[in-house]
């Protein structure tokens, strides 16, 4: 029998009936107090089948279906133009919102549901121990593309002299992502609408073909982790 609480507010209860609540309420609470480890709820989200074809929008910018290696029912996994550490990839919703207040139920638990899902793919082929998952929500968090995404970095020691400085480094990485993105978007806005955003012509940090090299190696990866993939 399952107890919906919202009925303490709508039926009347007598004096054994409070008690009675009340002592399976507190049982109930007494489980999770001493450490029983929750139910785990079943995985809902179902991965999709990738065309590298395809370009997603991050923000005001197109992402290249060959720099995309995980993709879910309303999230997707890519590569980084300038990492911050080796294997520092970026998720997002498919649907461009800016804050993260503003997602779905389905979006939040889709989105976290894909980057743990990564992590747990890009931890082990970088050699790292831990991970950082980080989220600037709004810009005065730090947030320079207007549309919301999860920072998966890979983390061993040592790799910042603080491990604050890793924050500093997202920020510094994040603002010249998005100065790229522009001055690559202004100089191709002559070329007619509906072109692709052409990224490419300001890396420096990265080639096109570097990024879908590594793109195509944490798909494979990607595709042996996942318990039903389609990658």
């Amino acid at each position: 029998m399952y107890f919906h609480p919202e009925l303490l507010f709508k039926l009347p209860l007598t004096r054994s009936m409070q008690f009675a609540l009340g002592s399976r309420i507190s049982r109930s609470a007494s489980v999770s107090i001493h450490g029983k480890k929750p139910q785990q709820r079943s995985l809902t989200t179902t991965f999709s089948a990738m065309d590298k074809s395809d370009t997603y929008k991050f923000g005001p910018h197109t992402i290249p279906g060959s720099h995309v290696f995980a993709l879910s029912d309303l999230s997707f996994g890519f590569v980084n133009l300038k990492p911050v550490v080796p294997g520092h990839v970026l998720v997002s919703t498919k649907r461009v919102v800016q804050r993260f207040t503003d997602l779905t139920t389905e979006e939040v638990s889709d989105l976290w549901l894909l980057a743990q899902h990564i992590g747990r793919v890009v931890e082990p082929q970088y050699g790292a121990q831990s991970l950082t998952l980080a989220i600037q929500d709004g810009a005065f968090a730090g947030q320079t593309v207007p549309h919301v995404h999860i920072h998966v970095l890979p983390r061993k020691a040592g790799d910042f002299p603080r491990n604050d400085e890793v924050y500093d480094a997202i920020d510094h990485k994040a603002i010249e992502y998005d100065k790229a993105a522009k001055a690559a978007q202004s100089t191709d806005a002559n070329s007619g609408p509906g072109e692709k955003l052409d990224l490419d012509k300001e890396r420096r940090a990265r080639t096109d073909g570097e990024m879908a090299e590594e793109a195509t190696l944490l798909r494979a990866l990607m595709k042996r982790r996942l318990p039903s993939p389609q990658l």
